[in-house]
């Protein structure tokens, strides 16, 4: 009987395989069409010189005439990479830090907490890209004259350049807790499957607030942030607040560079993209899954057992001698 259920088992998740591929097919057919193919296509108009003509679309091969032209030629590129890639060191923090601390506080037992949610993140769902597009066209994303603020004086006049950050970071204040929406989802989703015993044995054991934060909270919602933190810089880069991103869609009409240097501005736009999720990487990933991390746990792991199994004998030998000093005392 047990070779049977054996058979069946592995013939039911070779079903379940099948329909999972089967429901997984049209959206891997769409990325290999209408993402890889593009994505990969970019590449070989990067190195080509792209004409429109009578005779349709054109295509000369230049070599790495494209990238000269966007590093050396373009007197706007490099600068608008250099503001793209500080912005995304600016905003991205800023945001993870607001959608944390939110998060905290909207995951907390209080009153009508499902509706403070909903009022939080209903601007999120009701205000599309194109209206926010929009509200900083005309500036009425910026909280005010930040450098009226008797605070913001006090830090300029000891730090200057801590002041412009501040005042860069307030001009599009609006734009950074609208960013803040799907970060707080996800670190709500992350808090809410935090076993609540961590927390009641960390307070028996005399741990602080602070601490457990420290120690509990932040290592395991650590994947969380890393997932957060990519979904923001990717979607701060596809906003109008990058400027590479206006660049590459004027680059595309333009009828002197063409298909061929709007190629070259995306491919070096994608890797400075790649680069910053891989320094986000390498900050944020658990270092649990290190093998030194693993080996140095499994080594504590093994010397607390050991100590445990030492007390619990030496607590039956000293219940035994009692035993028996018992059994003498009654005889």
């Amino acid at each position: 009987m047990k070779p049977k259920k054996n058979k069946s088992s592995k013939y039911f998740q070779r079903q379940q395989n099948r329909l999972g591929y089967t429901f997984f097919m049209p959206w891997l057919i769409g990325f290999l069409v209408f993402t890889l193919f593009p994505f990969i296509y970019t590449v070989y108009l990067s190195f080509h010189k792209v004409n429109l003509n009578v005779l349709g679309w054109t295509t000369v091969f230049n070599g790495i005439d494209n990238y000269v032209t966007a590093f050396l030629r373009n007197p706007d590129f490099t600068p608008a990479l250099i503001q793209f890639f500080l912005t995304e060191l600016i905003y991205v923090p800023t945001i993870l830090i607001i959608s944390f601390i939110l998060a905290i506080l909207l995951n907390g037992k209080f009153k009508f907490r499902t509706t403070f949610r909903v009022i939080y993140f209903l601007p999120v769902i009701v205000i599309s890209g194109s209206v926010m597009n929009q509200l900083m066209n005309s500036g009425n994303v910026q909280i005010g004259n930040v450098e009226r603020i008797f605070v913001y004086q006090i830090i300029e006049s000891y730090s200057p350049q801590l002041a412009d950050v501040i005042a860069f970071l307030f001009s599009n204040f609006a734009l950074v807790l609208w960013f803040t929406g799907i970060p707080i989802v996800l670190f709500l989703s992350g808090l809410q499957k935090i076993n609540t015993n961590l927390y009641e044995a960390a307070q028996i054991d005399g741990a602080t607030n602070w601490q457990i934060l420290w120690k509990i909270t932040m290592p395991i919602i650590r994947p969380i942030v890393l997932v957060a933190a990519v979904f923001t810089v990717v979607s701060l880069g596809m906003f109008p607040i990058n400027p590479v991103y206006g660049m590459i869609q004027n680059a595309i009409f333009d009828t002197v560079g063409g298909l061929g240097v709007a190629s070259s501005y995306a491919w070096i736009y994608s890797l400075t993209i790649l680069i910053l999720i891989a320094m986000l990487y390498f900050v944020l990933k658990d270092p649990s899954k290190d093998e030194y991390v693993v080996d140095e746990r499994k080594e504590q792991a093994e010397k607390e057992l050991k100590r445990i199994k030492r007390m619990r004998n030496q607590e039956k030998w000293k219940n035994l001698r009692l035993k028996k000093a018992g059994d003498k005392h009654g005889s």
